[in-house]
């Protein structure tokens, strides 16, 4: 790698032009947004993933790009050398910096090392004379599962119609499921689909932000959470709870609809009672496997409201107090 495009990345994208006004007194009050219609945040429109070539010593290179508003004009932009988590970046390395919005300009790392520019949905990365390096385009990635019909012989939990599976859900004007939820039907081993969306809670962080979490027999929880380019530990999206980290974060911005395709066997007792298998479990989020066939302890994960046992259980989709969605939810039970 360059030396140039080394001390770019370490610095992070040193300069963001979002054409955008200053963040004003009037911008102060805390955000949470559950959708994106009406949305006026100025911090809004810069963040997202940002993907393309540049030119350097060492020949041309993929970035990506992952800048996430931290609220009241402040960033944090993370820089991936191959592509995107999930899409081409080869899990070593991230770059990151800390920035702000001032005048129209969110600024990144040190100016005088190397710079870059957004308008208009690209990213221009330039020397410290002004080369232009390379273009990044602003790109929204959607989950090759997102819409997933279920097959013949699929138990429909949630089609935007009523909630007539689920105890304690409710639904909003335009038909997403709220949790707290807990479906009527219980599960042994099987496949289920479920579509989320986190809200866009940009001065929150850590678990208060975009919080819940889906409970395989109420007693597994896959984390969800707007973890949007974060380290990908066991208690972000992604993550078996109190268990094992994703392989990868492909947790996508918030206000983006994203998709768990989980696989699921249940545990196997004997006649006495006692575990003989443990269960296993495979998630894909957004489409890319974030854990493969994973053996789980004998004991629920943290906040599981379902003790271990040899009965089939529901599945549970926690209200954490953040303004999380659901949507095309079906169970496919193995024979």
């Amino acid at each position: 790698m360059s030396t140039w495009l080394h001390r770019v990345l370490c610095m992070g994208v040193c300069c963001v032009v979002a054409n955008l006004g200053t963040w004003s007194q009037a911008q102060e009050a805390k955000i949470v947004a559950d959708h994106p219609e009406g949305l006026t945040d100025p911090d809004f429109a810069i963040q997202g993933e940002y993907l393309g070539q540049t030119q350097t010593d060492d020949g041309e290179l993929k970035i990506g790009v992952q800048v996430i508003a931290k609220g009241k004009g402040k960033f944090t932009a993370v820089g991936y050398v191959g592509g995107l988590p999930g899409a081409g970046w080869k899990g070593d390395k991230k770059y990151e910096s800390a920035g702000v919005l001032k005048d129209g300009v969110a600024t990144f790392g040190v100016v005088e090392v190397a710079g870059a520019t957004v308008k208009d949905g690209e990213m221009t990365i330039t020397t410290v004379g002004g080369t232009v390096m390379g273009k990044l385009k602003k790109t929204v990635r959607e989950s090759p599962t997102l819409g997933a019909k279920p097959p013949e012989g699929a138990i429909v939990l949630f089609d935007g119609k009523n909630t007539n599976e689920w105890d304690g859900a409710r639904l909003t004007a335009d038909g997403l499921l709220i949790p707290q939820a807990t479906s009527k039907r219980k599960f042994q081993s099987g496949q289920l689909h479920l579509e989320f969306r986190t809200p866009y809670m940009p001065q929150d962080s850590g678990q208060g932000r975009g919080n819940s979490g889906c409970y395989l027999q109420g007693r597994y929880e896959v984390q969800i959470l707007d973890s949007f380019g974060l380290e990908g530990k066991d208690n972000e999206c992604g993550g078996i709870y109190s268990v094992r980290d994703p392989a990868v974060n492909m947790c996508l911005p918030p206000l983006t609809w994203q998709t768990y395709d989980i696989n699921f066997t249940a545990a196997v007792y004997d006649d006495a009672g006692k575990v003989v298998k443990n269960p296993r479990i495979t998630v894909r989020h957004n489409g890319v496997v974030v854990h493969d066939n994973v053996e789980l302890p004998n004991r629920k994960t943290t906040a599981a409201p379902v003790e271990v046992g040899r009965e089939p259980g529901p599945v549970y989709l926690q209200d954490h107090g953040n303004p999380v969605r659901y949507r095309n939810i079906w169970f496919v039970e193995s024979k």
